[in-house]
């Protein structure tokens, strides 16, 4: 490189956004947060929605604070949560408000879905873990409303496609997060036409699918003009937050796994193709695209959604706690003795947590945790142990030996939480980085305009820019047989609970 490169990576979540300035002097990452912003869902009537242009004015005022500072931008890539979509009209407007994943009418559009495709018909062609999320269910939700959106639209863009388009005016999608629809033939990497039209919904509306690390346009003049960052490059980032943050993985070889902890924990691993068989079926893992061709092997575990959801509720009490005074109670309170199953489906909802937490206790037969700190051990031992049996899993379906987990993400900030898991699995636990999938995003960004050479050079160079922590698994024969009961009690949970 002749001169310093400077990135804007846009990371969208459930709960928040953010827009961070990566820089890069060619051997080190540096990343500062330019403009964090809440990401609210809108309730009505007829159910529950994203704010898009409000988000869309988010991601422009990061431009804005980075003009306003004299930054002249490389590039803009945008990475977001997978599976919702807006449907836009022949002319490029929104037809209505992009859905929210949690809105309640997914759950019986999957099951009409599943009794009229089967299941392994699904599978065997998209690879993905079967949840009610998924875009292909919210489409055949959709496709049996009464407003009847899919006859008219032209268009279906996933979120981060959608904030592209209304950067650059070019309607297309980038290939991890068309992976998460479960419409994706994995194999092929084109949509699978035949399952849409089985479940009504048009193939027509699906965009055109870009490789990761396409450059996706210029910023529009208009939109130049309004934020002062002229002839920017838009580059398709890895999209989906998860594959951003898994490039930002500062792991070598074959050995390791990851957890991409946040509000889900994404349980899993590198693959060079999908693996799709029987047995993945049955343990609902999934196969989404990843950087440099690669599958990401994995698991969606219900993560910190389940604190965060406590933490409201004890707000609302007039009980307010930081995250770090939940984990010093948490750290006090008696390891191991309440359990849940993380996946349990009242959990997905928002709701009294803690009086879900304490009913689930009572009906599996476990103490009811009685505090805060009680409750927060409660769910993070059984993060821990659930993460365990993911891994578990990855290794019976695999073949593959795993050493070294790494935790990336918000959720590798939690230290209790990375050497409970270090407990659980018996085995190394590497944190870092907590800004894996803004760093993960800029990666890219350098890779497609010539900065970085390829994925095991970005990995290198984020090992060497990033603070890791190391957490080893105990070694005392007390914890050891402490973790090894658990891990059966768990068990025994889990089949109860899914039984």
């Amino acid at each position: 490189m002749t001169r310093d490169a400077s990135y804007l990576a846009v990371d969208l979540g459930a709960s928040g956004g953010r827009a961070i300035l990566v820089r890069f002097d060619g051997r080190r990452f540096q990343a500062t947060e330019v403009h964090r912003f809440e990401n609210r869902s809108l309730q009505t009537s007829e159910g529950l929605f994203w704010d898009a242009p409000r988000l869309f004015n988010d991601i422009k005022s990061g431009l804005r604070l980075c003009s306003g500072q004299g930054l002249r931008l490389d590039a803009i890539g945008i990475d977001t949560w997978g599976v919702d979509f807006a449907l836009l009209a022949a002319g490029g407007d929104l037809l209505a408000a992009p859905r929210h994943y949690r809105d309640p009418r997914n759950v019986p559009a999957f099951e009409q879905a599943l009794r009229r495709v089967p299941r392994e018909r699904i599978y065997n062609s998209t690879g993905i873990q079967f949840m009610p999320l998924n875009t292909l269910y919210q489409l055949h939700a959709e496709a049996n409303a009464p407003a009847r959106l899919l006859d008219t639209a032209q268009r279906l863009l996933f979120m981060p496609d959608l904030f592209n388009f209304w950067l650059t005016g070019e309607a297309q999608t980038e290939r991890t997060i068309a992976s998460t629809s479960q419409a994706l033939n994995a194999r092929s990497g084109e949509w699978d036409d035949e399952l849409l039209t089985a479940l009504d919904i048009p193939p027509r509306i699906m965009p055109p699918i870009r490789p990761t690390g396409s450059v996706g346009g210029r910023l529009l003049q208009q939109v130049a003009e309004d934020t002062g960052q002229s002839d920017l490059p838009i580059v398709l980032t890895a999209s989906h937050d998860t594959a951003a943050a898994v490039v930002a993985v500062p792991a070598e070889g074959g050995e390791w796994a990851f957890i991409s902890s946040g509000t889900w924990s994404l349980v899993g691993v590198e693959l060079a193709a999908p693996l799709i068989n029987r047995q993945s079926q049955a343990a609902n893992f999934t196969n989404e695209a990843g950087m440099a061709g690669t599958t990401r092997f994995l698991k969606n575990v219900p993560g910190l959604w389940l604190l965060q959801e406590c933490r409201r509720c004890w707000e609302e009490a007039g009980r307010s706690l930081s995250y770090a005074e939940i984990a010093a109670l948490a750290e006090r309170a008696e390891p191991l003795r309440s359990l849940i199953v993380p996946d349990d489906p009242r959990f997905a909802a928002p709701a009294d947590m803690p009086g879900r937490i304490r009913e689930a206790c009572r009906e599996l037969g476990q103490p009811e945790p009685v505090d805060e700190g009680a409750l927060a051990r409660c769910v993070l031992d059984s993060l821990a142990l659930r993460y365990d049996q993911v891994l578990r899993d990855i290794v019976a379906l695999t073949g593959r030996k795993i050493t070294t987990v790494h935790v990336v993400g918000g959720g590798s900030r939690n230290e209790l939480l990375n050497q409970l898991v270090a407990g659980a699995a018996e085995r190394v636990i590497v944190a870092g980085p907590a800004e894996a999938t803004a760093l993960g995003n800029a990666a890219v960004q350098a890779i497609a305009l010539g900065h970085l050479a390829d994925l095991g050079a970005a990995r290198r160079t984020m090992a060497a820019s990033v603070d890791q922590r190391t957490y080893e698994p105990p070694t005392g024969s007390a914890e050891r047989r402490a973790w090894a009961a658990a891990r059966e009690r768990f068990a025994k949970l889990t089949a109860s609970t899914t039984a």
